[in-house]
C-alpha cells in the first residue's frame, strides 16, 4: 500500500524537495501508525534542508521532514497500550517524518490532542510550544510581576512565549514588526516595540528582569540587548548565544528544547482552557512544501504554518 510524502533527496535549495509515492509504514513494537491530519513548518527545517545543520543534526537521505504531528491513530503496534484506533493525538517526533499521509510514532511521544481546536491546527503546538514552555518556565523562571522582554514575538515560538509569560503574570514587552503588531498584542503583550524602526534597547523605558531571545542577532545587537537586563536578571536564547559582561550579574544560557510529554500535555490543557491560542497564519497542502521553504527564506512567514497531506 502506497502513500504520499515530501522528501529531501539532496541538500540544497527548496527545489530538492520532492513529492513521492512510498510504501505505507507499519507500526513496530511500542508504536502506533498515525494518519496525519497536519504537520507544521519550523524554520530550522530550511537550514536542515540546505545542509547547514549536518554537524549538529545529521540526517540520512532521502529525508522526510516534519517533527510536529497531529492526527488519528490508524493502527496499533504490538506491545503498545493506552491507544485505540481513531484516537486524536499530537506529538513531537524525534526523527521527523510527519510530512506524509501516515507516520510511525512511538506511543510514548504522543498525548491526546486538544479538543477545542481543529486537529490540523494542533500540529502547530509541539515543537514551538515545548520550546516556549521550557524557555519561559524552566530556564527563564518567569514569575508574576516581572518585566520580560520577548525578542522575536512575531514568530511561531514567539507567540507561545508571549502568551506563557503573560499567563505567568509578567509584564510582557515584545518586539515585532508592524505586520505582527496586532497579533502580538492579542497574545498578551503589554508593550510592542517595532524593531524595524530603531534599536530595541533605546525604546525601553527601563531595565527588564528577563530577556527571552528567539532570533539571530549580530554581536553588536546581542551586547546591546544584554545591557537591558538588570543585575540579577536572566537571559535565555534559543538562537544566538548572548554573553553579558562578566560583571553584569546576569545569568545567561543558550537552550535547545527537548521532548517532554508532560509539558506537551500541560500545553494541551491550556489550549482547551482558552488560556493560550494557536496562531495559524496559513495552511498549505503537503505538495507545496517547497514553496513554504521559499517563503520562509524570504522572511514572509508570520506565526505558524500548518501543512496538510
Amino acid at each position: 500500500m502506497k502513500m504520499k510524502t515530501a522528501r529531501i533527496h539532496a541538500f540544497g535549495d527548496a527545489s530538492v524537495i520532492s513529492y513521492d509515492d512510498v510504501p505505507r509504514p507499519r507500526p513496530d513494537f511500542g508504536e502506533v501508525l498515525v494518519r496525519v491530519a497536519a504537520t507544521s513548518f519550523n524554520p530550522t527545517e530550511a537550514a536542515l534542508r540546505a545542509g547547514l545543520l549536518q554537524a549538529f543534526l545529521p540526517v540520512d537521505l532521502p529525508y522526510t521532514p516534519g517533527w510536529d504531528v497531529a492526527g488519528t491513530v490508524a493502527e496499533i503496534g504490538p506491545g503498545t497500550e493506552g491507544f485505540a484506533v481513531g484516537d486524536r493525538v499530537v506529538g513531537r517526533l524525534e526523527g521527523a517524518g510527519a510530512a506524509a499521509e501516515f507516520v510511525r510514532a512511538p506511543g510514548a511521544l504522543l498525548v491526546p490532542a486538544p479538543t477545542s481546536v481543529p486537529l490540523t491546527h494542533a500540529a502547530a503546538l509541539p515543537v514551538a510550544g515545548l520550546t516556549a514552555w521550557q524557555a519561559v518556565f524552566e530556564h527563564g523562571k518567569v514569575t508574576a510581576g516581572q518585566r520580560v522582554l520577548v525578542n522575536g514575538a512575531g514568530g511561531g515560538v514567539g507567540g507561545f512565549v508571549t502568551q506563557l509569560a503573560k499567563h505567568a503574570g509578567a509584564e510582557v514587552i515584545a518586539t515585532a514588526s508592524a505586520r505582527s503588531d496586532l497579533a502580538v498584542r492579542r497574545q498578551g503583550a503589554d508593550h510592542v516595540i517595532d524593531y524595524t524602526v530603531g534599536p530595541v534597547p533605546a525604546a525601553l523605558d527601563g531595565p527588564v528582569d528577563t530577556l527571552l531571545n528567539l532570533v539571530p542577532l549580530s554581536p553588536y545587537d546581542a551586547v546591546a540587548l544584554a545591557s537591558a537586563v538588570r543585575p540579577g536578571g536572566r537571559i535565555v536564547s534559543i538562537a544566538t548565544p548572548i554573553e553579558p559582561p562578566a560583571d553584569a550579574g546576569v545569568t545567561a544560557m543558550h537552550m535547545v528544547a527537548r521532548n517532554d510529554v508532560a509539558h506537551l500535555a500541560a500545553l494541551v490543557e491550556l489550549v482547551d482552557a482558552g488560556e493560550i491560542t494557536l496562531d495559524i497564519s496559513a495552511s498549505y497542502p503537503l505538495a507545496d512544501l517547497a514553496d513554504i521553504h521559499r517563503l520562509s527564506e524570504a522572511g514572509r512567514i508570520r506565526g505558524k504554518v500548518v501543512i496538510v497531506p
